[in-house]
């Protein structure tokens, strides 16, 4: 393993002193490191990893340095049309690192999500002709590496990736930690949101621990699972898949269940919820004001509103709930209320440590969803 200070020091020592990106969990160490020794102007968590990609491309025309910008390999499919239209050599020829964590890489075992993009990591890399080195864990190589690539960076004045497998770094705790002060964890919250929903009601659940801790609640109170299409990847989509559902059976009752982060990644979703107004959908954002599935980093929901914003866009009620009272509350009047409707759930961070997967397949869960909808 190796320290994340160690390639952070690296960086610098090269003139890389500028971060964005979204976090992941493999790179979940590195990013609790960069938060914690470098300035605000110069590490900035993105909605999405494209947004990444032009934020760098801003501070290189600003400045003439090269940014790094750190994602997950998943994050890459929100990469493909900047790197490829804006950063490339045929466009504009902007220098940048990327710095890219390797989930499901061959030979590892890893959620199914991410199975398709770890056989493909380094191809698409290839086929994006950006050229790659998978980061050594010893010192003295990973020097080489970052070496070589702040020569191409400088020389060729493209993109360039540094590729991280799993277990890469050393553990380094986030001590640049923003609390709140909310009676409830998300966990909690969705208990009681679920415990609420009328029986043929159809829930589409956002990536990450929502759709985990949502699986185990069903599991634990002896319900099927088939009234829930549980996203697991596809971060920012959730709310799209729950309008397609929506559009299609208006005589049933769809609940998305939505993040603050994967609401954030893909915002302009609701302004197309707002245009088609389906009567039938109810959209509940858990925000914890963290990508709380990767790492505690904070995602910019402490200056979105996203009730103004739902409003605005064309939802015809936005509310918000904090305490389980007023949960109770909004929730009967959410489905009293003609959607689409948002209700925000504002929440702690934080999961437990025995938190289980789905042990259903994805195909399986899709089955057995397709066949509760057409009843």
């Amino acid at each position: 393993m190796i320290a994340p200070q160690t390639i952070f020091n690296l960086f610098q020592q090269e003139g890389l002193t500028f971060y964005t990106g979204v976090p992941d969990s493999l790179l979940k160490d590195f990013c609790a490191y960069i938060t914690d020794n470098t300035s605000k102007e110069n590490h900035v968590i993105t909605a999405n990893e494209g947004n990444a990609i032009a934020l760098a491309a801003g501070y290189h025309l600003a400045t003439g340095k090269c940014g790094v910008v750190y994602l997950q390999n998943s994050g890459l499919g929100n990469c493909i049309n900047p790197l490829t239209s804006l950063t490339d050599k045929e466009v504009y020829s902007i220098p940048l690192l990327l710095i890219i964590g390797w989930r499901a890489q061959p030979g590892k075992h890893d959620e199914p999500q991410h199975c398709k993009m770890g056989r493909i990591t380094l191809p698409l890399l290839a086929v994006l002709e950006i050229p790659y080195e998978i980061l050594p864990e010893n010192q003295e190589e990973a020097m080489t590496v970052v070496q070589k690539a702040s020569h191409h960076l400088a020389t060729e004045k493209t993109p360039y990736a540094i590729v991280v497998r799993e277990g890469t770094f050393e553990s380094y705790s986030l001590r640049t930690k923003t609390e709140t002060n909310f009676p409830l964890v998300r966990e909690e919250a969705l208990k009681i949101v679920t415990s609420l929903l009328d029986p043929a009601d159809l829930v589409v659940a956002t990536t990450g621990k929502t759709s985990r801790e949502l699986f185990e609640f069903r599991k634990s109170s002896g319900h099927d699972h088939n009234k829930d299409f549980l996203t697991v990847g596809s971060m920012g989509h959730s709310s799209s898949i729950a309008l397609g559902i929506a559009l299609q059976h208006s005589h049933r009752t769809i609940y998305c269940f939505d993040g603050d982060g994967a609401a954030i990644m893909h915002l302009g979703a609701l302004s197309t919820i707002g245009k088609l107004q389906p009567q039938n959908l109810k959209h509940i954002i858990f925000n914890n004001f963290a990508h709380d599935s990767v790492g505690g980093q904070p995602t910019a929901a402490d200056v979105v509103d996203f009730l103004e914003i739902a409003t605005a866009s064309g939802y015809t009620k936005a509310i918000t709930a904090a305490t389980v009272d007023e949960i109770y509350q909004k929730m009967k009047e959410l489905k009293e209320t003609t959607g689409p409707v948002l209700l925000e759930i504002r929440c702690n961070k934080g999961a437990r440590k025995e938190l289980g997967r789905p042990t259903r397949t994805p195909h399986e869960n899709k089955t057995d969803f397709m066949s509760f909808v057409r009843k």
